[in-house]
């Protein structure tokens, strides 16, 4: 059984800083799509930042570009997203997400496996 069980959101004033993790359990990472994913209360799902592990191509929202790096640690089965100079539009529920096959857009269709989220608060 697929288990994604991110960690790591909390509340942080405007330019801080957060790094969230993602575990993965019955699942192996390698070769797969790991994403990143927020909603904002009021909010449509946005997909945040993707990484295909094969190609270690990653792909980032217009709004997080620069700010945002997703990264991975295949030996731990672990995906990372570290967040820069936050925004107070920062503030979200954030989740981890996993396709089942090798690539994977900002699009939430994308992905089969979806963790419960952390929460990411930003004041300004």
């Amino acid at each position: 059984q697929v288990q994604l069980v991110e960690s790591g959101g909390g509340s942080v004033q405007a330019g801080g800083s957060l790094r969230l993790s993602c575990a993965a359990s019955g699942y192996t990472i390698s070769n797969k799509c790991m994403g990143w994913f927020r909603q904002a209360p009021g909010k449509l799902r946005e997909g945040v930042a993707t990484f295909w592990t094969g190609s270690s191509i990653s792909l980032y929202a217009d709004s997080v570009k620069g700010r945002f790096t997703i990264s991975l640690d295949k030996a731990k089965n672990k995906v990372y997203l570290q967040m820069n100079s936050l925004k107070p539009e920062d503030t979200a529920m954030y989740y981890c997400a996993a396709t089942g096959g090798l690539i994977g857009y900002l699009n939430d269709y994308d992905y089969n496996y979806w963790g419960q989220g952390t929460q990411v608060t930003v004041s300004s």
